[in-house]
């Protein structure tokens, strides 16, 4: 479980900082929200990270229903934190970071046993 906790949490780092720039652009260049911000890095983030945990992570078929659930599972995810940071008026920095630490263990948990689990 450890092993492959590590290649995740090295998708992860790609994923992050993906993510962090696709945020840095949508928030201070286009001028949108938190909230649209994290979920438009999400989204850029989770076709990248979806496949390549798929493939080399956790050795599993990477099939549409599999990335509907990562998707929708991790995008709800993403919009709960940007929400709740605009809500609190929380520095974008922190948002990221939170979100970033939060998505990693919770997004673990739920690839391992939801979404790449073995029958």
């Amino acid at each position: 479980m450890l092993k492959v906790f590590v290649k995740y949490a090295m998708v992860g780092g790609l994923n992050t900082a993906i993510h962090w720039i696709t945020f840095a652009i949508v928030y201070h260049v286009i001028k949108h929200d938190q909230m649209i911000s994290n979920f438009a890095g999400f989204c850029v983030a989770v076709t990248f990270s979806f496949f390549v945990n798929a493939k080399w992570t956790f050795q599993s078929e990477h099939t549409p229903l599999r990335y509907f659930m990562y998707v929708g599972f991790m995008g709800a995810l993403a919009l709960l934190c940007g929400y709740t940071a605009d809500a609190v008026d929380l520095n974008p920095l922190v948002t990221l970071i939170a979100f970033s630490a939060i998505s990693l263990f919770i997004g673990f948990l739920y690839s391992t046993f939801i979404v790449f689990r073995e029958e």
